[in-house]
């Protein structure tokens, strides 16, 4: 059963780690650390509620605990290697040039403490793959693992390939089309979203189906709102032949390339 204290205790838990990371963030000058804290912060919480609900089945308990861990300390690592010694990220930068001597403050409300409310609602299916009881999973976790098994893939392996092409200086400008970018122009958010989709079906095997809130809003987030939309204005202006690469290239569900095999 769904435990709404250890829910609220995990908000908590949210508020004072990002609040730490607020007041870094302010001796270093550099909002980017958020990006990294997010993945870590979703560990956190997993462990947090596997620790707090020791009476849910252990086997579905490895396996969240597991695949979070795997996703979120990957995806911090990806970030922080990525982000190492460039300073603060362009969006940042904008935003603390635009509020002057309040950005000290709004950073915390409009990134801090905003990202902590997405990833505390975001966490719901962990904690109710755990608030299940005893109940030893069934196929649909496994249909979930094996969801989360292809976001994973999907995201690792494109988060790589575009790291390779990136460090490249003859790709100077070029676009990454081979890969897994041949089949989706966003696969590693493709990647992401599979993954919360996985999760939130262990969370339904469990009994809380309504934990799909999850998965939806993080597919919105990833297709509406920091995700596709935002990287897509860019690239289509800054990027030659992007325009092609759309009219060819799945947007991010992966599928053969328009015209392939013709």
């Amino acid at each position: 059963m769904f435990d709404l204290g250890i829910f609220l205790a995990g908000g908590m838990l949210v508020l004072l780690t990002m609040t730490a990371s607020w007041l870094l963030s302010l001796r270093l000058r550099d909002a980017s650390i958020v990006d990294i804290n997010w993945g870590l912060g979703f560990v956190l919480l997993a462990w947090f509620y596997a620790a707090s609900t020791p009476g849910s089945d252990p086997l579905r308990q490895a396996l969240l605990v597991t695949t979070v861990s795997l996703w979120g300390l990957r995806l911090s690592l990806h970030i922080g290697r990525r982000n190492w010694g460039k300073g603060e990220d362009y969006r940042y930068q904008a935003w603390r040039q635009q509020h002057g001597a309040s950005w000290w403050w709004r950073s915390y409300l409009h990134v801090f403490l905003l990202q902590g409310l997405l990833m505390w609602i975001i966490s719901l299916p962990l904690l109710g793959a755990l608030g299940g009881g005893p109940t030893a999973p069934t196929l649909l976790d496994g249909l979930g693992l094996a969801i989360w098994a292809v976001g994973f893939l999907f995201e690792a392996v494109g988060d790589a390939q575009l790291s390779r092409f990136r460090a490249d200086p003859a790709n100077r400008g070029r676009l990454l089309t081979d890969g897994v970018w041949r089949y989706s122009r966003h696969p590693n958010y493709f990647g992401d979203a599979a993954q919360w989709w996985g999760l939130g079906l262990m969370a339904w095997a469990a009994g809380a189906w309504w934990t799909l809130l999850s998965p939806v809003l993080m597919t919105f987030l990833l297709l509406r709102v920091s995700g596709v939309a935002l990287l897509e204005r860019g690239l289509t202006k800054s990027k030659p032949g992007y325009e092609d690469y759309v009219r060819r290239t799945s947007a991010f569900i992966p599928w053969p390339p328009k015209g392939e095999g013709r």
